[in-house]
């Protein structure tokens, strides 16, 4: 990897990290898909572990305040039944089939009835999208869309979902990290110099994040949030689309 790309990557995590930081989420998407396109899919997907962990850690620690941990130990329950379920068959996906599953994710929450909404302090929802977002991350790196909506769907004001969603997330990466460094055995695809690089990136951008996120209201949070994920959304579902056409 040259000089060069690693500036890249390291102010694109800066960058994702402020946005995540912001609104506990869409970053990771966009890491994750530039990630997808500049490295092989296991190496990208620790990488990316990495990252993850320490930008959310990060926020987990300046909002710990607000961590609702009845709905972080449901969720983490949920993602330990899929841990140890995907790690029977182990398998990995080709980047197009990635992109296109990040992609779709939200489009299929729209069609959930609105009597089976989210609910992020049901425990029962949160075994189950714990196990659904923990397959998700295994299969495209992350449950953006998925667990996104999950935690929008309640009545937790924006800092408590900042938090929550991050300790969350702290574990389903970690887990990522687990499946892809040691289950499928690639962690020596990736510099350690590179993984410090992207813990550092990752804490600044968190923090620059914190003071505007004091500043907005919970409408403003709500309704950005919603826009990102759908634009994102799309660009993944159209360039997963183009790539495999392009291998075919």
């Amino acid at each position: 990897m040259t000089p060069l790309l690693i500036a890249f990557l390291c102010a694109l995590m800066v960058a994702t990290s402020f946005l995540s930081g912001l609104f506990g989420m869409a970053g990771g998407m966009i890491l994750i898909g530039v990630l997808l396109a500049v490295m092989p899919l296991p190496a990208a997907m620790v990488l990316h572990a990495v990252t993850q962990m320490a930008s959310n850690g990060w926020r987990a620690l300046l909002w710990r305040k607000h961590i609702r941990w009845t709905a972080v130990g449901a969720y983490v329950s949920g993602c330990g039944l899929a841990l140890l379920l995907w790690s029977i068959e182990r398998y990995v996906p080709s980047k197009p089939v990635a992109l296109i599953l990040l992609g779709v994710t939200p489009f299929l929450i729209r069609l959930i009835p609105s009597r089976l909404q989210p609910n992020p302090e049901s425990i029962v929802q949160g075994i189950l999208y714990g196990s659904v977002c923990m397959a998700l991350i295994l299969l495209t790196g992350i449950a953006g869309p998925l667990i996104d909506t999950y935690f929008l769907g309640g009545k937790l004001d924006r800092r408590e979902i900042v938090a929550t969603k991050a300790t969350c997330q702290i574990v389903g990466h970690a887990m990522k990290l687990v499946y892809f460094g040691g289950i499928i055995d690639q962690a020596a695809s990736l510099d350690p110099m590179l993984a410090v690089l992207a813990v550092v990136a990752s804490m600044a951008g968190t923090t620059l994040a914190k003071r505007f996120l004091e500043a907005m209201t919970d409408k403003q949070y709500r309704t950005w949030a919603g826009r990102l994920i759908m634009a994102i959304a799309c660009y993944f579902v159209i360039h997963g689309t183009y790539l495999l056409i392009a291998e075919s």
